[in-house]
């Protein structure tokens, strides 16, 4: 939970023996933890460095954003046919309440009322496979996807492509949801590698 909320963000160091002391256990279980965060992909064992929080090549990142674009499309034009009324309703009602939060400039309750929005687009999908692995990818990259939203004027312009995105479900355009997902997607993408540039840039300088 802390890796995915950014509370330890990618590259730092996850010490066996600091952890075992905050949760109050052996370092066993810390041992089993991080080989199975391991295997999920979210830890990484550097040589020599014992492990750390996986901070993938920007290459790898690239990729990654792309296929969660393909997938989150998928959900949204899928869920542009299979919504039920009651699910419509509460996708319109989660994204109108988002609306109060980019006023407010709240960029922690953006970032969990947009969890909210797209979790209901997936399950709107009624395809337990594809929530199954887009649920996967997503947790995979949601420290980069959080990211974005430091950024001046993102909450706004989030916003504003989720109305063309829930619109789009809404008349039941399956086309037009999965084309505005998939952009939505890569313009999230791009602003956090635009971040993340500008932060090497700075550590070069």
């Amino acid at each position: 939970s802390q890796i995915l909320g950014g509370q330890r963000p990618p590259g730092s160091a996850l010490d066996e023996q600091e952890l075992a002391a905050s949760y109050g256990v052996s370092r066993t279980p810390v041992r089993e933890a991080l080989r199975l965060l391991a295997a999920g992909g979210l830890v990484a064992h550097r040589p020599n460095r014992g492990a750390e929080v996986a901070a993938p090549p920007m290459a790898d990142l690239r990729d990654m954003f792309q296929v969660m674009a393909d997938l989150e499309g998928l959900c949204a034009g899928h869920a542009s046919r299979a919504m039920s009324p009651a699910e419509r309703a509460a996708l319109a009602t989660a994204h109108e309440a988002m609306s109060e939060i980019v006023r407010a400039g709240d960029s922690v309750a953006y970032a969990q009322a947009n969890e909210k929005l797209h979790a209901l687009i997936y399950a709107g999908s009624h395809n337990s496979y594809l929530v199954d692995i887009t649920m996967q990818t997503r947790a995979r990259l949601r420290p980069y996807r959080r990211a974005q939203f430091s950024t001046l004027g993102r909450l706004a312009a989030s916003h504003a492509e989720h109305e063309a995105i829930v619109q789009a479900i809404l008349r039941g355009d399956r086309l037009a949801a999965q084309r505005h997902m998939v952009e939505h997607i890569l313009v999230v993408r791009d602003a956090f590698l635009r971040l993340a540039e500008g932060g090497e840039a700075e550590a070069a300088e």
